[in-house]
């Protein structure tokens, strides 16, 4: 039995028994962990606003002889409050929950994965910034920190380098030319801000209006992550309809 401090950001809970709740935490040391939070349902309790889902808390967590941990405090670091007083942004962060949810695995540090869901957040959460491209790029980031980052110099399919780069298909590695061409047509404006996020630019992505080609490297980026996964983003497409 051991007892464990750690900050995390909370991906999803749900209910146990009449008073508890059950905690699905990306911690900064130990990966994504789970733990009770016991009589959290109940009027009153001293962690129920603390532990919903985005918050970013500081947390003591007791390990005993069962495989779930059960918090001893919680203290919030950042709740959030814009993203989920706005319907497009709190879809938006719902949704990299979801991802790293998949894509974390339990007792195991990822440091780069937490601290990127962690800037992401923050930044969904300034209201001056555009939301619409930071889940995207928050998912292109991620399959690059899952050793799938698109190909995007040269055909994804033949290697050509000097052609023009008309399509996207990830289960061929990135973008493709026309003669090898499979998957969503890829415009010269997407590509292009695929190219910007992924190269170190998405602070200046980020500083104005959507530009040209936003809408579609939302798609393209979520359709990516979702083959990656192989599943559908569910908190995405329920509220999209699709």
């Amino acid at each position: 039995m051991s007892q464990l401090r750690d900050n995390g950001v909370v991906l999803r809970t749900y209910k146990l028994g009449e008073a508890d709740r059950i905690l699905v935490v990306m911690t900064e040391a130990h990966g994504k962990v789970r733990a009770v939070a016991k009589g959290v349902r109940k009027t009153g309790s001293k962690f129920g606003a603390r532990l919903e889902p985005m918050s970013h808390v500081a947390l003591m967590l007791w390990q005993g002889r069962s495989d779930l941990m059960t918090v001893n405090q919680a203290e919030v670091l950042e709740h959030h409050w814009h993203i989920r007083e706005d319907l497009d942004r709190l879809t938006s962060a719902m949704g990299m929950l979801e991802v790293v949810d998949q894509v974390a695995q339990e007792d195991h540090e990822d440091q780069a994965v937490f601290e990127t869901l962690v800037r992401a957040l923050r930044t969904m959460d300034n209201t001056e910034v555009d939301p619409t491209l930071i889940a995207p790029a928050f998912f292109l980031r991620v399959l690059e920190l899952e050793g799938a980052a698109p190909l995007l110099d040269a055909c994804a399919s033949c290697g050509e380098d000097d052609v023009e780069l008309v399509a996207f298909d990830l289960s061929e590695g990135g973008a493709l030319c026309r003669s090898c061409r499979r998957g969503r047509p890829l415009s010269p404006e997407a590509l292009s801000l695929v190219r910007r996020i992924l190269g170190g630019e998405l602070g200046g992505v980020l500083s104005g209006p959507p530009p040209p080609g936003a809408t579609e490297v939302a798609e393209l980026a979520t359709s990516a992550m979702e083959a990656h996964l192989d599943r559908r983003l569910r908190s995405v497409r329920s509220v999209a309809g699709l």
